[in-house]
């Protein structure tokens, strides 16, 4: 959970988690969309979706014991050499680097790399330097005291360089180039999308559809609808078309609700809604990912942020 994620807004959803899930036993026997449903608000959902894998592979490969060694943890879903590191370290001792974001900070000061973040050769180096620098006894405190200091002391911005264990052995002190290191790639323009959807209403229900199995926001359930040109003016034929072309339905928009942005990590969205209702003759047979839903069972769906602050304004007048 805390990947891309700050700690005060962690504490909340790891303590219902825990609550609903105190064994990795009863993880692993959950349903999805109940495990996405405590997870809604977190974002990047592929984490949730890897978690309840890795609890089931868990259950059924390692009989309900997590593997202690980096190698074999880097095995499992959703976890990559940070975290597999980090746990084999922390939780079982295991002699092996743990190299994050701060950490990758700290040494590129300590050994005054010129190369730029995320690049393979600074990433190369970084990672060698970390191994060879690490005690084999308190690996786990090792890792986490480097974790620390680079999240209180060598900030990314006016780091405390007086209050610096590291400060005697750092070159890029010594060379008063602590303000400017690690060197950050220039990063390209966020792109924007404008996208329509429709709130669309039969017999007092609402339409959901369900996101793929695979991709972003993965199996999370939302409003139909889709990207539209955003120099289109016409946005409310915009949203018949593209609803035409996704679920075969004929709309017609009643209502706007709103617009909704939102800022993902490598692009934004403004969301436009409508009220909507189906033109006849509609068909009763639906996709299974296409669903009738009460307003009052919305809460029951797992969403995204835009979704669910469009559930949320339907909700309000509702009632």
């Amino acid at each position: 959970m805390l990947q891309q994620t700050r700690v005060d807004t962690v504490l909340p959803y790891f303590e219902r988690f825990l609550t609903r899930f105190p064994t990795l036993q009863s993880l692993a026997e959950s349903q999805l969309d109940e495990v996405l449903r405590l997870w809604e608000g977190l974002g990047y959902y592929s984490r949730a979706r890897n978690l309840h894998k890795t609890a089931a592979l868990v259950q059924s490969d390692f009989a309900g014991k997590i593997p202690t060694s980096a190698e074999e943890l880097e095995k499992l879903p959703g976890i990559g050499k940070y975290t597999a590191a980090a746990i084999a370290s922390i939780a079982f001792g295991e002699p092996v680097a743990a190299v994050d974001g701060n950490i990758k900070r700290i040494y590129s000061r300590v050994l005054a790399l010129q190369e730029p973040l995320g690049t393979a050769i600074l990433n190369k180096t970084i990672t060698a330097h970390a191994q060879s620098v690490l005690p084999h006894k308190r690996a786990g405190d090792f890792n986490q005291a480097l974790m620390d200091l680079g999240s209180m002391i060598c900030l990314p911005i006016q780091p405390a360089c007086s209050r610096c264990p590291l400060q005697p052995f750092c070159k890029a002190f010594e060379l008063g180039e602590q303000e400017t290191l690690p060197h950050v790639l220039k990063k390209a323009p966020i792109p924007h999308y404008d996208v329509c959807v429709a709130v669309i209403w039969h017999d007092g229900r609402i339409l959901l559809v369900q996101r793929g199995q695979k991709g972003m926001l993965a199996r999370l359930w939302e409003y139909p609808g889709g990207k539209v040109n955003p120099y289109d003016t016409e946005k409310e034929k915009c949203l018949q078309d593209v609803l035409l072309q996704k679920t075969g339905i004929h709309i017609t928009p009643t209502e706007i609700i709103g617009t909704f942005k939102h800022a993902y990590t490598h692009f934004r969205i403004s969301v436009h809604a409508w009220h909507a209702e189906p033109v006849p003759p509609l068909s009763l047979a639906l996709p299974a990912n296409l669903r009738w839903v009460l307003p009052e069972d919305l809460p029951d769906y797992p969403m995204g942020k835009v979704a669910r602050r469009i559930s949320d304004q339907i909700s309000k007048h509702q009632i």
